[in-house]
């Protein structure tokens, strides 16, 4: 049956990196594409402000990206030739402990091994596989749930990933390298007793292995920017200040895509889909919030561990079972006063975030959905706890708790910048179990949010599994494969 003629072809509402993705994707095939944000700019979590003093530019929510370069789909599009360009830190991310020594991810396995003594074996035994078979696993892993092209690749991966952090970090007798491994896990934003806390650390290392954890030059605002022109160069239309609310306010179209989580797409649309989509839409679960802070400097924080000055990110926790113990606690409400402490430097590697000698820094702790308790006293204890002098070198801080970071972006409810939990329960069900996750009830809309496989991240994989499915189900059309 032929298509109606419509305003466009496909709608796509949000411009996160999800939604930059489906539209490019959907405009690559030559349709008409519009998109749609509700903020006066674009990217979603990918925005730079000068959020303290003038000149120090701060990236308002991610700033480091293994994933966006891990991307295949980010990967396939010429976003060196607008003006994307990555800044790689010597070290990837390093971790401190009390007694001033540090362990680090370095780009080879073997330099990161070597630092762990008795666990050198224990560590290659850990990663050398994912890193070895990440070209191939790697559309499996940051897709939905199917029948691998590489089932042996994928078992492999699977059965480490599957793991509970607790569990996986047995095979390490070292406080080095089960703190490493604490920090990469801590990312899950869950107990690390829970199944799949393995999946994200073993991700993030193996990244950092293959091509490193860089920071794009001038902030995050340029992956969104790079994106957005790409967009517009390929015909691609975009409206900002758009607000949706209501299927009412869309132009027609065929299709529609939404870059929004389960709970606005129940405001938007709800009334269309069936009883059983709506009720496990109203099910589904956000998990633990972020506080934020970002400082403008007097100078570059004083870690004591030089390996710290010299990494991008840095993990704040001390041990395994400090971490643990924090996570555990901010999951069942509580606000821990040593937090797990997630620190970027983007201005060690970038002179263009502050002015000439001054630094900018990032950081963020994890505290339970919700939170309104101000956690900046114990988030600069834990930095000053690892960098004595710290606090002398603060010029100025901008916070956000999680009802402003929801405030930032609708997408974060209750802070939860993961777009909801991804434990065992929602890894393969993220928003519903369905035969897609990115396909509602409704015929013609779709959601491509970090809600659906495989989750948060700055990789666009959502937007690029939506879209494919879309223009496959509304247009017949099968995207060249990536």
């Amino acid at each position: 049956m032929a298509l109606q003629k419509r305003d466009y072809d496909a709608v796509v509402v949000g411009s996160g990196p999800n939604g930059l993705a489906a539209a490019i994707l959907m405009q690559q095939t030559g349709l008409s594409v519009l998109l749609l944000e509700g903020k006066d700019t674009i990217g979603g979590g990918l925005r730079s402000a000068e959020l303290t003093l003038p000149g120090f530019v701060h990236d308002v929510c991610s700033a480091i990206h293994p994933l966006a370069v891990a991307s295949p789909y980010f990967k396939t599009l010429p976003l060196a030739g607008q003006g994307l360009e990555y800044l790689y830190p010597g070290l990837a991310a390093a971790h401190p402990f009390d007694n001033n020594t540090s362990a680090a991810l370095h780009h080879s396995i073997q330099t990161t091994a070597a630092q762990f003594g008795a666990d050198e074996q224990a560590y290659v035994q850990a990663v050398q596989s994912i890193v070895n078979d990440w070209p191939l696993i790697a559309n499996d892993v940051l897709g939905p749930l199917r029948f691998p092209k590489h089932p042996v690749a994928m078992a492999r991966f699977g059965l480490k990933a599957l793991t509970s952090a607790t569990n996986f970090v047995n095979r390490f007798t070292t406080t080095e390298a089960r703190g490493l491994f604490a920090g990469m896990a801590a990312h899950s934003m869950q107990p690390l007793s829970n199944l799949d806390t393995s999946a994200i650390a073993l991700v993030l290392m193996a990244a950092g292995h293959l091509q490193g954890w860089p920071i794009p030059k001038g902030g995050s605002a340029s992956i969104a920017r790079a994106l957005s022109d790409h967009f517009i160069s390929l015909g691609g239309t975009i409206e900002t200040g758009v607000y949706v609310k209501s299927l009412a306010q869309l132009p027609s179209s065929n299709v529609v895509l939404f870059d929004v989580t389960p709970k606005q797409l129940l405001q938007i649309a709800g009334h269309k889909f069936s009883s059983i989509y709506k009720w496990q839409l109203e099910r589904y679960r956000y998990g633990m919030g972020v506080f934020k802070i970002d400082w403008a400097l007097d100078g570059p924080i004083p870690f004591t561990a030089e390996q710290c000055r010299q990494a991008g990110t840095i993990h704040l926790g001390n041990t395994f079972e400090e971490i643990a113990a924090a996570e555990l606690m901010t999951s069942k409400g509580h606000h821990p006063e040593k937090p797990f402490v997630l620190v970027a430097q983007p201005s060690v590697f970038d002179n263009r975030r502050a002015p000439q000698g001054k630094h900018t820094a990032w950081a963020y702790c994890h505290v339970p959905n919700g939170s309104i308790v101000d956690m900046t006293a114990r988030i600069e204890a834990q930095i000053e706890r690892f960098a004595p002098g710290f606090k002398d070198r603060i010029l100025a801080r901008h916070t956000m708790d999680t009802a402003q970071m929801q405030d930032y972006n609708p997408n974060y409810i209750g802070g939860d910048i993961n777009g909801g939990i991804i434990d065992i329960g929602q890894l393969f069900t993220r928003p519903a179990l369905r035969w897609s996750p990115y396909k509602t009830s409704a015929k013609g809309l779709y959601i491509c949010s970090s809600s659906t496989p495989p989750g948060g991240g700055v990789h666009g994989m959502c937007g690029y599994h939506a879209a494919k499915r879309a223009l496959n189900d509304i247009f017949n059309i099968k995207p060249q494969k990536i």
